[in-house]
């Protein structure tokens, strides 16, 4: 038991924890951004996806959990490994030289999870502690078409395009599934697929302006 925890806590185990964690989360990204795309479908379409979400009962709260502590732990093992990789800088640059060099998604990692991390928080004030009884569709609709709050989810959502988009390169960088003959398809795969998981978020706030 105490080797298992010590080979978690090695620099090694942390970033396998970072990319099980990354690649959870991202799947949880897929089907919530699959599931929010319904509301192209009209209001009664994503108030009826939203109602059978809610027939789950307990599954949603144990669901809820699980991912709170997914969230926190990415959190905690990411912090720790940023830290990490800050005492030892030059060591950190010479292996981003050799992984296809830094880039934007890269360098503001620890800022970029900072802003989802609060973006987080208020999406979830606004849409998921809300009033019982009232329709989840007029709640996104009065909460994104509000100037302010349209401006930070804009932003919220430009930074997790940056998170993810390097965040996906880094899990499969860290899986070891990729080639360096392959670095170019496969950095711009990652962003490809963050840039659509992200337009889904902007689309509807676009259609919510309309």
């Amino acid at each position: 038991m105490f080797d298992l925890l010590q080979g978690v806590l090695s620099s090694l185990g942390r970033k396998y924890v970072m990319a099980a964690t990354g690649f959870l989360l991202g799947v949880f990204l897929i089907f919530h951004a699959a599931g929010n795309s319904t509301l192209f479908q009209g209001k009664a379409a994503f108030n009826g996806y939203a109602a059978q979400l809610h027939s789950l009962g307990p599954l949603v709260s144990i669901a809820e959990v699980l991912l709170f502590g997914i969230f926190v732990l990415h959190i905690i093992f990411g912090v720790s490994l940023f830290w990490t990789n800050q005492k030892a800088r030059s060591t950190r640059y010479a292996v981003a030289r050799s992984a296809g060099g830094e880039t934007w998604g890269s360098r503001t990692m620890p800022w970029t999870g900072l802003i989802v991390f609060f973006f987080l928080l208020l999406h979830l004030s606004n849409v998921r502690f809300v009033e019982p009884g009232l329709f989840i569709a007029d709640v996104v609709e009065q909460t994104l078409t509000y100037p302010l709050y349209t401006v930070f989810y804009l932003f919220g959502i430009t930074a997790l395009v940056l998170h993810i988009s390097h965040g996906f390169w880094s899990l499969l960088q860290t899986l070891g599934l990729y080639h360096p003959r392959s670095t170019s398809l496969v950095r711009n795969g990652a962003r490809l697929l963050a840039a659509l998981i992200c337009l889904v978020f902007t689309a509807i706030i676009a259609l919510l302006w309309l």
